[in-house]
């Protein structure tokens, strides 16, 4: 699976630029052949994702190391529940509590935030979308963490599919972009289009778009170029959307609404992890 492999790619690259040649504190405190038990358990409410990273990391670190879910990814926990308990070598466990939990919390941040604009949708048909603006080498993480908050996931990158966004226009008439990426993209492939003004919005459905993102837009435009598309496209939603303006949204009946918080400014969901029984040697 790719997300197996990006997981341990990361998880080598981690131990590299936080172990470094050694956790020289825990080896000198403790015993190579310590065996103990840790549990990671959550300070917040929330829902979790990315549990299956905590346990490549340990078991990176000690192959043996026995990993116990009390949950699954896109669950709702509350403050104060286990959700991974571990047993295995001591040493693991301290060199590999970081990085593991610096992963799980901020993938739960995400989670968690993508579930509670969700349920504000819940009685609308709108579907939630997140967008490219990730973490540079984590994309495929974040959104897999949108995914586990009940969100979709808009295209992966640059090679699955067509947005044309305002910078293209600096090069390329609105209604001749469009004309030339419906021609030249393939069925499975739908044409987007940003557009900031009412009269770009016309260009774009003679061209036949089939979808129109509308950027920045106050409410009262929206209004309008919702009355225009009538229609005519998919409407996405984008810029400056927050869950105060999310109802106006709801009242509007736009088709999606894309959050570039979702995965560039999700808090993280405060986890932490404790030794729950010290074992003598193995």
């Amino acid at each position: 699976m790719q997300i197996s492999r990006i997981i341990d790619e990361m998880v080598i690259r981690s131990f590299a630029e936080d172990i470094g040649s050694g956790d020289i504190t825990t080896e000198l405190l403790i015993p190579p052949d310590r065996i103990c038990r840790a549990d990671i358990h959550v300070k917040a409410d929330g829902v979790v994702a990315g549990l299956e990273i905590p346990a490549a990391v340990f078991r990176a670190l000690d192959p043996q190391m026995e990993c116990t879910f009390h949950c699954r990814d896109g669950d709702k926990v509350k403050k104060g529940q286990t959700l991974l308990s571990l047993r295995g070598k001591a040493q693991a466990i301290l060199t590999g509590e970081r990085t593991a939990l610096n992963f799980l919390q901020h993938l739960s941040g995400i989670a968690t935030i993508t579930n509670s604009i969700v349920r504000m949708l819940e009685d609308s048909t709108i579907t939630l979308l997140d967008t490219r603006k990730t973490v540079p080498g984590m994309r495929l993480l974040e959104k897999y963490a949108v995914a586990a908050g009940g969100g979709k996931n808009h295209r992966m990158g640059l090679f699955d599919g067509i947005l044309i966004k305002n910078n293209h226009l600096k090069f390329n008439a609105l209604k001749d972009a469009v004309t030339r990426a419906k021609a030249a993209a393939p069925p499975h492939i739908k044409v987007e289009v940003e557009v900031e003004s009412l009269a770009q919005l016309e260009e774009a459905l003679e061209a036949g778009a089939d979808i129109i993102m509308l950027d920045n837009m106050d409410a009262a435009t929206m209004k309008k170029a919702l009355e225009l598309i009538n229609g005519r496209a998919k409407v996405e939603v984008s810029g400056n959307v927050t869950e105060e303006t999310i109802p106006s949204l709801v009242e509007l009946r736009v088709d999606y609404i894309s959050m570039g918080r979702l995965t560039h400014s999700a808090k993280a969901l405060d986890i932490s992890l404790r030794i729950t029984v010290p074992e003598e040697k193995e």
